[in-house]
């Protein structure tokens, strides 16, 4: 568990993403926070079952690095999105995040924030070197957040924006 000043970031174990998946609020209730409306798109869904809950499982994966991380608002006192690695650092010490705010807490800086203390405790962990982030380019709330977190924009592939930043 990590915190910022308004926010609380917990990767989940196995058990607490099947409660995520399930969507009950069993994992609110085991928090103890209130209820979060929020929608698991099919692709979301597909990962969590197929990659995310596997590697959690796997005793050759860093579970760190392959579970997703509830993002908790502190005055809400709910789960207010979600951030996560895309695996374990690959030779050159690189890793790659991918995030989502809910509907009703985007536009707060909730995210920004988020990404933020992942880059510091990313700093902290002696594999990584880099951050990479992939963002649509019609997604200017997303890349704003990586701009505001000093990514640097390394190029682009159709409609998707690459970008990155270094942890020396």
């Amino acid at each position: 568990m990590i915190e910022t000043d308004r926010l609380i970031l917990i990767p989940l174990s196995h058990d607490q993403l099947l409660k995520y998946i399930k969507d009950d609020h069993s994992l609110e209730k085991e928090f103890g926070i209130l209820p979060t409306k929020k929608k698991i798109s099919k692709s979301l869904h597909d990962a969590l079952q197929q990659n995310i809950l596997p590697n959690v499982c796997s005793k050759d994966k860093d579970f760190i690095f392959n579970t997703f991380w509830i993002i908790i608002s502190k005055p809400d006192n709910r789960i207010i999105g979600d951030i996560s690695f895309v695996g374990e650092p690959d030779s050159d010490g690189e890793i790659e995040i991918g995030y989502g705010t809910y509907e009703a807490f985007r536009g707060k800086g909730f995210m920004t924030e988020a990404v933020g203390r992942i880059i510091d405790w990313a700093k902290e962990q002696p594999k990584v070197k880099s951050i990479f982030a992939a963002t649509e380019k019609s997604n200017i709330a997303s890349y704003s957040i990586l701009e505001k977190n000093n990514f640097i924009n390394i190029g682009e592939v159709d409609n998707m924006l690459s970008w990155k930043i270094e942890l020396n």
